[in-house]
């Protein structure tokens, strides 16, 4: 080789060993409500996923499902916060998901309002309850717990859905007679109405189960074909995942600030929100998380509201495995 050529040659090597990698491109969905909204408030201001070398989309719903139902067509690439209980129904499906990481606990109390005459869970038999929306995984958790641990079955209660600042006002203006709503949302109603605890979400549950772990509320799902092309993409954002909740959980403050800029909360709502962080989210998905999914399938089937297990392979844990390495 010429003098000239092997110097091209060798300064196009230099070039390309030090240009920087090409993002990675995903497409993310998660749901602007609930404890969805400020887990992805934070990461995506403090543009943690981008930090970890991805060009993210951030794809937002207004309804609870609509992630899970994107994920399908592929119209989004991954879903962080997807119900866990709707998740693992579309994977029993066929549906080519894969769940890859645990990331929110379902808790959630059963409350009525100071003064009513209802003093009991056993005394909400033809009351109108208010919760989660069918489909979500609250839903699917407290259904189960009021048949399994109290004995109401589904016909010996009307269900009143909406989101959480609905079941607040449902509760304010009385049009329910007991709501199974979050710690956090009592704590910004705490000026507005006083209430009294029948029963903690997250307690029954391991009534229920006869284990001493958490319900799962959400989980992240990602498309199939998507990981088994960029299976390293997957965990650089679940990387990025668990540092959000680390950030999260030292900076509560700052959290709250985020909250009062990205959901136009008042200062007070945004700490009682910020408040709740670690006792609302996770970022993890070891064997016994997978074990609590699977036990939260086989309850949920047995009060009806499933018809058969995803398969062994729907649940993927080699990216949360990858993601742990990654500093």
């Amino acid at each position: 080789m010429k003098p000239m050529h092997l110097f091209r040659a060798v300064a196009l090597a230099l070039l390309l060993a030090t240009a920087p990698a090409q993002a990675q491109k995903i497409k993310v969905g998660y749901w602007t409500s609930g404890f969805s909204l400020g887990f992805g408030a934070v990461m995506e201001q403090m543009k943690f996923a981008e930090k970890e070398g991805l060009d993210v989309e951030w794809v937002k719903f207004a309804e609870v499902n609509g992630p899970t139902r994107a994920i399908v067509p592929q119209t989004i690439d991954l879903a962080f916060g997807a119900p866990s209980t709707a998740s693992m129904s579309i994977a029993a499906d066929g549906v080519p998901v894969k769940i890859v990481l645990a990331s929110q606990i379902a808790e959630a109390q059963i409350v009525v309002p100071v003064g009513s005459p209802i003093k009991s869970v056993a005394d909400l038999k033809g009351k109108k309850i208010g919760m989660s929306p069918p489909g979500s995984a609250t839903h699917a958790i407290a259904t189960s717990i009021l048949q399994g641990v109290y004995g109401l079955k589904s016909g010996d209660y009307s269900v009143v859905p909406g989101n959480e600042g609905r079941l607040a006002q449902f509760l304010l203006q009385k049009e329910v007679d007991a709501a199974v709503i979050r710690s956090v949302t009592i704590a910004q109603m705490s000026d507005d109405l006083k209430l009294t605890y029948l029963a903690s979400v997250v307690d029954d549950w391991k009534k229920l189960t006869k284990v001493n772990a958490a319900p799962i509320l959400a989980v992240t799902i990602v498309h199939s074909d998507y990981v088994a092309k960029n299976p390293e993409a997957v965990a650089k954002f679940i990387a990025a995942m668990r540092k959000t909740l680390e950030y999260g959980s030292k900076n509560k403050d700052r959290v709250a600030e985020m909250l009062q800029k990205a959901a136009n909360m008042n200062a007070v709502d945004a700490k009682a929100y910020a408040a709740q962080w670690d006792g609302a989210y996770m970022a993890s998905f070891e064997a016994s998380d997978v074990s609590s999914l699977k036990r939260m399938q086989e309850i949920v089937k047995a009060a009806g509201a499933a018809k058969s297990d995803p398969p062994e392979a729907a649940f993927l844990t080699a990216p949360y495995q990858r993601a742990k390495q990654i500093k």
